[in-house]
């Protein structure tokens, strides 16, 4: 009886690996299903390489996206602005007229923002995100998700030199683009 034990007591400990390694809803259907057969193990297994592809796949997804803007450079520093640009630009692969039409009307909307009044800023700067964001999900635009963190920065610091700089770089986006 006690041998009986001990692999129910392993088993759970394999399936919150299993579980850990693939994210949050796979691992349960996969734990219960692979349990009661005994070639759980070889499943195991392949769930744990696909994992790591999986996982290394990711990885590659963050390197092809530009890395993280910094604000204060931004603001500081104008080579830095215009080399942030180039990255995106770069990035930017095979983008048909429709989606440059929504780059100048997004970046419209900004030049926009940016004159609003003071006290409409903000919220002008918050609905620019989700029109940002909509237009990144609907055109398949990953490389401007740096963009869209770097609006939440400028956002919630809320200051009129940031706001200026971040219409710059959308501007040199767009130049650059054509």
């Amino acid at each position: 009886m006690a041998e009986t034990q001990q692999p129910q007591q392993q088993e759970p400990r394999s399936r919150e690996g299993n579980r850990e390694g693939r994210g949050s809803g796979g691992g349960r259907e996969g734990g219960s299903r692979g349990g009661p057969h005994g070639g759980r193990e070889g499943g195991g297994r392949g769930d744990e390489r696909r994992g790591d592809r999986g996982d290394r796949g990711g990885d590659r997804g963050r390197f092809e996206g530009p890395p993280e803007i910094d604000l204060e450079k931004l603001i500081s520093d104008p080579l830095y602005l215009d080399n942030q640009a180039h990255s995106v630009v770069s990035r930017m692969r095979d983008m048909d007229s429709g989606t440059r039409s929504q780059l100048r009307r997004l970046y419209n909307a900004v030049r926009r923002a940016v004159r609003a009044p003071e006290n409409e800023r903000q919220q002008q700067f918050v609905m620019l995100r989700a029109r940002l964001a909509y237009t990144i999900a609907r055109h398949s635009l990953r490389s401007l998700d740096s963009l869209e963190r770097l609006l939440l920065q400028v956002t919630r610091k809320n200051d009129a030199r940031g706001y200026e700089r971040f219409r710059d770089l959308f501007e040199a986006i767009v130049a650059y683009n054509e």
